[in-house]
């Protein structure tokens, strides 16, 4: 006499396994993609964010860009919130080189093809470079 036996068998689970395997390693590679897009989309939204900051500087004071930064956020009302001159947010190192006569902001890529795939850079008149 059989007793009613419930649960799964070994095979049925296997098969569960697998499929969840074959979804993650479809899953994966593209999250990992919209990753690296974001931190590129957030570096070049950095760069615009400064050159727009200097920009506007520029127009109020007779053409003569910021020589530094203090200038863009100590002004009243700040030109720009944030210092993001040597910092490194979500993996580009920002850098920025600011004269009378214009500027340079560099986002370059801490860890390429992890962090980022490009390095970005804004010269004076808002012009972006992708290398």
């Amino acid at each position: 006499m059989k007793r009613n036996q419930k649960g799964f068998t070994l095979v049925e689970i296997m098969i569960v396994v697998a499929i969840i395997a074959l979804l993650a390693a479809i899953a994966i590679p593209n999250l990992l993609r919209a990753k690296i897009s974001a931190n590129d989309a957030l570096a070049k939204s950095t760069l615009r964010s400064l050159s727009t900051a200097s920009e506007t500087f520029g127009t109020a004071n007779n053409g003569n860009y910021p020589s530094d930064m203090t200038s863009l956020t100590g002004a009243t009302p700040p030109y720009l919130n944030t210092n993001y001159c040597n910092t490194t947010p979500t993996g580009f190192a920002i850098t920025c080189t600011n004269t009378v006569g214009g500027y340079t902001y560099t986002a370059g890529v801490v860890n390429m093809n992890v962090t980022g795939t490009t390095t970005f850079t804004m010269t004076t008149g808002g012009i972006l470079v992708e290398m």
